[in-house]
């Protein structure tokens, strides 16, 4: 049984795959880990008050995301919408790391930014 195949083309084998799974993890590895902390720092829409999202009160953030959604010149939206999908974006990307006493002045931020708009 000299001739006898085991059914396996040659890069389906073992070694193969893995070459293939590290060229994969070395790429994998060359991508920032935080792209949503990047768009944070570098949004087309919005040019954003440093740390707003983390320190400040509902009012002072609705406030401020009215502030910076009024002065781009770079949105696609109206100001209300850059404003409000910028903060909802923080909130979802947050998940399960923010805390939820934070996530509830965020919520609240939200009706805040209706009103500071007249949506309310």
């Amino acid at each position: 049984m000299a001739g006898k195949t085991t059914g396996k083309s040659p890069r389906s084998g073992g070694h193969a795959r893995r070459q293939r799974h590290a060229h994969t993890a070395r790429r994998r590895a060359a991508k920032p880990r935080r792209w949503s902390a990047e768009v944070m720092r570098h949004s087309d829409a919005l040019d954003l008050e440093h740390d707003i999202f983390k320190n400040g009160s509902p009012q002072e953030v609705a406030e401020s995301l009215k502030r910076s959604a009024t002065a781009s010149r770079r949105r696609k939206g109206t100001p209300f919408q850059s404003a409000m999908s910028m903060l909802n974006f923080y909130i979802n990307r947050a998940g399960r790391q923010l805390p939820a006493k934070r996530r509830a002045e965020l919520q609240k931020a939200k009706q805040k930014l209706r009103e500071v708009f007249g949506r309310a």
